[in-house]
């Protein structure tokens, strides 16, 4: 497989992933997206945000070599008046991310790469870190989702 198809199929993947998750914001008020099931949980609207911030700073920084700056603090603040602001930054993350993996040599995701947070990774290690969190994060989503149809219908 190129360094191109294993990339676009690890990205595809992810994709989904974030894609579902974003689609359990939809048609939910304010309160219903930033509504916790615990003090210590996140929020549909935190979990989005905080996804798309890896999912950034991961394809972006660490795989392409972007120069961007992360407030991971700020991604658990989060707080919105809609899914459509959401959406809108999912389209134009993909498209900053569609762009950037296709100007990946072959053979990328064999070069080790220095994260900061967890040392010497190789890009496809990377790529399926991003994986999981990302599904882990869908799943959360979809428990929080169930949560909010619970309490609404109390």
């Amino acid at each position: 497989m190129s360094n191109s198809s294993e990339v676009n199929l690890y990205w595809h993947k992810i994709r989904n992933s974030v894609d579902e998750l974003v689609a359990c914001l939809e048609r939910l008020d304010s309160d219903a997206l930033n509504w916790k099931p615990l003090d210590d949980a996140n929020s549909l609207y935190v979990l989005a945000t905080h996804t798309m911030g890896n999912v950034r700073h991961n394809f972006l920084n660490i795989l392409c070599g972007r120069d961007i700056t992360r407030d991971r603090d700020s991604e658990f603040a989060a707080m919105g008046k809609s899914a459509a602001e959401v959406e809108a930054g999912w389209n134009a993350l993909q498209g900053r991310i569609s762009e950037a993996i296709q100007e990946l040599p072959p053979g990328d995701l064999d070069r080790i790469r220095d994260d900061p947070q967890r040392g010497k990774i190789t890009g496809r290690e990377l790529m399926i870190i991003v994986a999981r969190h990302a599904a882990e994060h869908f799943g959360q989503a979809q428990l929080t989702r169930d949560l909010v149809k619970a309490r609404r219908s109390e």
